[in-house]
């Protein structure tokens, strides 16, 4: 018989174990390899800093809106980069999507902030920085009234996150903790069972009766209420204002270094885009389920749509703080070494932008490049 490999330790498994995306929001995550690759046709005229072609990756989730909607064909991010190309990649979760960053496959690309960190702690802060916001909200405790009937009810039951150390799976864990629920963060067994698993899948579970419920991202958490489950705990009732980041847009740093005039365009698109979205959220989301239908294979049902699309806010803030916060929840759930962000963010592109659309500069809660 052949030797197993030895277990990896426990620091080497919590690292790993960030690794993991937002799904939907991110929570964003359907997987772990890219899906699709195309782009909207360039809409001509000048290209920007002399480039050809800028290649933009993004998730098809309903937290992924922004790109969603502004790489349509005459979109707003197209119509900013002129006669420079976009392509585009669909990734299904977070760690390929900062993969592919990483290996020059894709040059910016809208993740969730667990995948950003570990991005960012893993190359000692030397490959990304978060230039934007996107999405704020759009994640939620739902669960099976018949077998959960309230946040003191959770002791014992099943539920379900979509992929170990991912957004979710840190806000759950740490929702347990702060309720006294002991939970081992790699296997996750203990007082509670957390279950890793697909987002894709975890509505045919919950159907089943494998879970109790689950912390999931939209449109994952309006699925289980469309499956008879019970909204038991939206997480915007745990955060100041209910705002917390969901989804941000992130650049490789040479990438920013050499094309600043591209970066600046794409956040130009991004800003007018979720301005746009504000308007008009009822074309809003036809362009959304579109976009969805080409990239996940089918539409949302309108009621599952409507339902996700109000738990979301489109959002150029990238909400420091919440990452800050998101970062210490999951070092005191065990699935992070305590890291240090100071330089993850560069908001000055997106400050100006703001600054030439009338808008008041967001802030980067002192983690910003210097």
């Amino acid at each position: 018989m052949r030797a197993l490999p030895p277990r990896p330790s426990r620091r080497t498994l919590a690292a790993l174990a960030t690794l993991g995306a937002l799904l939907p929001a991110a929570g964003c995550g359907y997987g772990s390899k890219a899906v699709e690759s195309g782009g909207p046709a360039p809409v001509g005229g000048k290209k920007i800093d002399g480039l050809d072609e800028v290649k933009l990756g993004y998730f098809p989730n309903v937290t992924h809106a922004t790109p969603l909607v502004g790489l349509r064909s005459g979109g707003p991010i197209p119509r900013e980069l002129g006669g420079t190309k976009v392509s585009t990649q669909v990734f299904n979760a977070g760690p390929s999507a900062v993969e592919a960053l990483n290996a020059k496959a894709v040059d910016m690309t809208w993740v969730g902030p667990s995948p950003a960190v570990n991005g960012w702690v893993q190359s000692g802060g030397k490959n990304l920085r978060i230039v934007s916001g996107a999405t704020s909200g759009g994640a939620s405790l739902v669960v099976d009234p018949e077998k959960v009937t309230s946040l003191d009810d959770l002791k014992g039951k099943t539920l379900a996150t979509p992929q170990l150390g991912n957004t979710q799976d840190v806000a759950l864990l740490h929702h347990l903790r702060s309720k006294g629920i002991e939970v081992d963060p790699e296997t996750g067994k203990g007082a509670t069972s957390v279950l890793r698993q697909d987002n894709k899948e975890i509505p045919t579970t919950f159907r089943q009766g494998g879970i109790d419920g689950a912390w999931v991202p939209e449109p994952t958490a309006s699925k289980l209420v469309a499956e008879g489950g019970k909204v038991l705990l939206d997480e915007k009732k745990l955060w100041k204002e209910g705002k917390f980041v969901t989804t941000n847009l992130v650049v490789r740093q040479d990438f920013l270094k050499k094309h600043p005039d591209v970066v600046k365009a794409v956040l130009r698109g991004s800003v007018r885009t979720n301005t746009w979205i504000r308007s008009h959220p009822g074309t809003a989301k036809k362009h959304l389920n579109e976009a969805l239908q080409r990239d996940a294979g089918k539409p949302l049902p309108e009621d599952v749509l409507d339902a996700a699309f109000r738990r979301i806010e489109v959002t150029d803030d990238p909400l420091a703080a919440t990452l800050r916060k998101q970062a210490q929840h999951a070092a005191a759930a065990g699935l992070l070494k305590k890291p240090h962000l100071a330089g993850i963010y560069d908001l000055a592109p997106l400050n100006r932008v703001l600054e030439s659309e009338g808008r008041p500069a967001v802030t980067d809660a002192g983690l910003g490049h210097r």
